[in-house]
C-alpha cells in the first residue's frame, strides 16, 4: 500500500497533467483524508460524489452461480407421476430445500401427489437467477420492485461510495512543501519562525478523549473528615479566602500585637495590598480595648497601646480560626437582631500557610481541620467527652489529654492518641476553650461557652497513602500518576489506630 506522500504525489501529478481529475475512482487508493491534506495547504479544491449502487450478499453470489433455491427444489424433482419425498429433497439440497418449497409452490412449480412432490410444469425460467446476474454485471436493475424483494431475501444489499472530484488550488505545485507543526526553541534562536510556513489546525478533525478528573489523596481524606463532622450535625463554615487581615487573624483571637507568631520569619504578609481597614468599628474598638486592658471581661489586658496599622497588616492566614472567631460575631450579631441564642457547631478543613523551612515533614502550606462548638455553659468536660466521641469516629479509641498553652484558649490541652505501631502515645491535635477576653467582645452572651480543637490532614493522609515525604503528596513535585492509581480512601477502624495527626501550631 502506497504511503501518504506517494498518493499525494499521484494526485498532484494527475492534475498536472490533465488538469481536473472529473472521477477520482480510478485513483482507488487515493482517500478523503489524503485530499483533504493538500487542501488545507492550498494545493488542490475537491468536491464529493457520492453514489449508490447494488451488490450481491454472499447467498446471492451462491444463487447467480447455482440457481434459485426454488428453481433447484424443480430440478431435484424428476420427471413423471411418482415424485419424491421432501426428506429427499432435504438429503440432495440441505437448507435450501425447506426455503425453496414455499417459493416453488407459489410459483406453482411444483405440486403433491400423497406424500411426494411432483412437478407441476415441464420447465420453468429461474428469474431470480437472472435479476442478480444482472445485477452482478451493472450495479442495479431496472424494476425497482424486483430490487426490493431481492433485499428481503437478503441476496441483495446497497452500498455507497464517496469519490472526488479534484482541481488544481491557488497553492498548487507539484512540490509538496514541508509545513511546521509548533514553534521549537531552535527556531526561536535562528529565527526561522519568521519564514516558516505552519501547518493549519484543522478544526474538525476528533480530539483525544482526555481521562476523567482524580481526587487528590489529600481531597479523599478529607472528604472522609467532612463525612465524620456532617454526621455529628457540623455545619462547614466559609474558607475560600486565603488572605485574610491581622485583626481576624490575631487580635479577634486576644493575641498581642507582640506575640512572636506576628513576626514576618512566622507569618507571610502581603506587599500589596498591604493593609485594610475592612473590619467592624465597634468591634475594633471593643477589642482594642480588651487587649490594652481587659476592657469588661474582668482581665486585665496585655497592658499595651494597641495600634490599628498593625490590626490592619494583610497576611495569608496562619489557622483557619480566623474564620471561626468572624462567624462567632456574625452569630453574635444574629442574636442580638433575633433576641434568641442558638447553639452552633462549625468546621472547616482547609489551607493556611506558615513561613516554615521546607523539608520532609514541613511545608509553608498545609491543611488545618479545625471544629468549634458553641453553647451555653459548656465546661472543659464536654469538650473531652466530645473529643472522645470524635476521635473514636475515626477508629482512636484510646486518647489522653495534655495541658498547654494557646492564647486565645484556657485552659487547653494537647490531645494524644496511642499509636500500636510505635507503641507509644503521640500527638494528634490541639483543642481548648475560647477565652472570656475573645468571646465578650465578639458580643456573645456571658453565659455562652466556645469550646474548639484542631489537627491536620497531612500527616494522617501520609501514613494512610504510606507516603514518608510530604513534598510527594503536596507541592509541584506530586506525580500524576500517583494521584490516578491511589484508592479511595476509608477511615476505618484499623486505619485509626495507626492514625497520627499533626499539632497545627507544629505543622
Amino acid at each position: 500500500m502506497a504511503n501518504t506522500e506517494e498518493l499525494q504525489t499521484l494526485v498532484l501529478t494527475t492534475l498536472d497533467r490533465e488538469n481536473v481529475i472529473a472521477d477520482s475512482k480510478d485513483l482507488k487508493t487515493v482517500s478523503g483524508e489524503t485530499l483533504n491534506q493538500l487542501a488545507l495547504l492550498g494545493m488542490i479544491d475537491y468536491s464529493a460524489i457520492d453514489r449508490e449502487f447494488w451488490t450481491l450478499s454472499e447467498e446471492g453470489q451462491q444463487v447467480a452461480e447455482q440457481g434459485s433455491h426454488e428453481a433447484r427444489v424443480f430440478e431435484a424433482i424428476p420427471t413423471g407421476e411418482e415424485g419424491i419425498s421432501m426428506d429427499e429433497i432435504k438429503k440432495i439440497l440441505g437448507k435450501a430445500a425447506s426455503i425453496g418449497q414455499g417459493k416453488a409452490f407459489k410459483n406453482g412449480w411444483i405440486k403433491k401427489n400423497g406424500s411426494n412432490l411432483v412437478r407441476a410444469k415441464d420447465s420453468i425460467e429461474d428469474q431470480t437467477k437472472n435479476d442478480l446476474q444482472e445485477i452482478k454485471k451493472t450495479t442495479t436493475h431496472s424494476n425497482s420492485k424486483t430490487l426490493n424483494d431481492l433485499k428481503k431475501r437478503k441476496l441483495v444489499e446497497k452500498q455507497k461510495v464517496t469519490t472526488y472530484k479534484v482541481s488544481k488550488g491557488s497553492q498548487f505545485s507539484l512540490e509538496i512543501k514541508k509545513e511546521a507543526t509548533d514553534i521549537t526553541a531552535e527556531m526561536l534562536q535562528s529565527g526561522e519562525w519568521k519564514n516558516a510556513s505552519f501547518k493549519k489546525y484543522n478544526f474538525d478533525a476528533a480530539g483525544i478523549s482526555p481521562d476523567g478528573g482524580h481526587l487528590h489523596p489529600l481531597m479523599k481524606v478529607r472528604q472522609e473528615f467532612r463525612e465524620i463532622f456532617f454526621e455529628m450535625g457540623f455545619e462547614e463554615m466559609p474558607t475560600n479566602c486565603f488572605a485574610e487581615s491581622s485583626f481576624w487573624n490575631f487580635d479577634a483571637l486576644f493575641q498581642p500585637q507582640q506575640h512572636p507568631a506576628r513576626d514576618a520569619h512566622d507569618t507571610f504578609f502581603l506587599k500589596d495590598p498591604s493593609s485594610t481597614d475592612r473590619f467592624p468599628r465597634d468591634l475594633m474598638e471593643k477589642i482594642k480595648v480588651t487587649h490594652e486592658n481587659g476592657g469588661d471581661t474582668g482581665s486585665t489586658g496585655y497592658n499595651y497601646v494597641w495600634k490599628e496599622e498593625d490590626a490592619g497588616k494583610l497576611l495569608l492566614r496562619t489557622h483557619t480560626t480566623a474564620v471561626s472567631s468572624n462567624m462567632l460575631y456574625k452569630l453574635a450579631e444574629k442574636t442580638k437582631k433575633e433576641g434568641v441564642f442558638r447553639p452552633a457547631k462549625y468546621f472547616s478543613i482547609d489551607r493556611v500557610f506558615r513561613n516554615e523551612s521546607v523539608d520532609a515533614t514541613h511545608l509553608a502550606e498545609f491543611h488545618q481541620i479545625e471544629g468549634v462548638i458553641c453553647d451555653k455553659n459548656l465546661t472543659l468536660g464536654d469538650l473531652i467527652g466530645f473529643m472522645d466521641v470524635f476521635f473514636k469516629k475515626m477508629g482512636m479509641d484510646k486518647i489522653r489529654f495534655k495541658p498547654t498553652y494557646n492564647p486565645y484558649t484556657e485552659p487547653s490541652m494537647e490531645i494524644f492518641s496511642y499509636h500500636t505501631g510505635l507503641k507509644k502515645w503521640v500527638e494528634i491535635g490541639n483543642s481548648g476553650m475560647f477565652r472570656p477576653e475573645m468571646l465578650l467582645p465578639l458580643g456573645l452572651p456571658p453565659d455562652v461557652r466556645v469550646i474548639a480543637w484542631g489537627l491536620g490532614l497531612e500527616r494522617p493522609t501520609m501514613i494512610k497513602y504510606n507516603i514518608s515525604n510530604i513534598r510527594d503528596l503536596l507541592g509541584h513535585k506530586v506525580k500524576i500518576d500517583m494521584i490516578k492509581e491511589y484508592p479511595i480512601c476509608r477511615l476505618d477502624k484499623k486505619m485509626g489506630k495507626e492514625l497520627v495527626g499533626v499539632n497545627q501550631d507544629e505543622q
